[in-house]
């Protein structure tokens, strides 16, 4: 095949949209098999279902490290997801510094870890600047409202609707986990009037960030879906890339990041 006709299929071929995924970083020497040489090396890593999902949905997942530059990043990026994983550093929302644990994340990625709160904090300032779609899945929702100044319940109740699932990933969660959504926004148009959802958190939503509006709770009253009026903004506090039933908040972000694909930079799209 010619160059000429193998850059006329490139041209043709629409462009889908680039999701930008975070994740955690960690040592090697904590993976059970690893070679010893590679002990103190650092790897980042997400988990694939996002991945797997986003691409099922027509999108193009892309991994974030935290030594990206967020503003650089959103001039390729169409929309972002900010993922799961450790309680955001009480720092950042007032909370008791005093049960921070003095343990390296590369070390535990169970525990605090400042770096990736500063670079996923960056990270919304520059999608929500760049207009770009943004997802915060779980500690994602957290970190969306902590970045607009909001506040975090530290521990929720153990004694009422189970907010931290004992059994496997993949669940649509317990009977008696239900969010349901108010009318006529952005959360309740992604997912109808009500959801059963999985569920992996301790902490929670207590005051929201400047503008942000809880749009989905529990019968407890638990936010579980926060937004932005006005915006491609969206968190969840359950993990959609779990769910056995998808939920829509994927295929959301998905969706709308196709109208920030950016345009084809010709010099680079040639071939031959």
């Amino acid at each position: 095949m010619t160059g000429e006709r193998i850059g006329a299929l490139v041209e043709d071929s629409p462009r889908k949209p680039l999701i930008g995924l975070t994740g955690r970083r960690f040592r090697m020497g904590l993976i059970e098999g690893a070679h010893p040489g590679y002990g103190e090396r650092l790897t980042d890593s997400f988990f694939t279902d996002f991945a797997s999902r986003i691409t099922r949905a027509g999108g193009v997942p892309v991994m974030l490290p935290y030594d990206s530059e967020p503003t650089d990043l959103c001039k390729w990026l169409s929309g972002v997801v900010i993922t799961g994983g450790q309680d955001v550093h009480p720092s950042y929302w007032g909370g008791d510094e005093s049960v921070v644990q003095d343990i390296a994340p590369e070390s535990d990625p169970n525990v605090h870890d400042p770096h990736r709160d500063e670079f996923e904090t960056a990270m919304v300032r520059a999608a929500l600047d760049a207009g770009l779609p943004l997802l915060g899945v779980c500690r994602g929702l957290q970190v969306l409202n902590v970045t607009l100044g909001g506040t975090l319940v530290p521990d929720l109740p153990t004694d009422g609707i189970r907010h931290l699932m004992e059994t496997g990933p993949l669940s649509d969660g317990d009977a008696d986990h239900e969010v349901r959504f108010d009318p006529g926004t952005l959360a309740h148009s992604v997912f109808g009037d009500r959801l059963r959802t999985n569920s992996w958190h301790h902490q929670a939503v207590d005051t929201c960030g400047r503008d942000l509006v809880v749009t989905g709770r529990t019968a407890d009253g638990v936010a579980e879906a926060v937004e932005l009026p006005g915006a491609d903004a969206l968190g969840v506090q359950w993990h959609p890339e779990w769910m056995e039933t998808p939920d829509g908040a994927l295929e959301w972000v998905v969706r709308a990041a196709s109208a920030h694909v950016h345009p084809r930079d010709e010099a680079r799209d040639r071939v031959g």
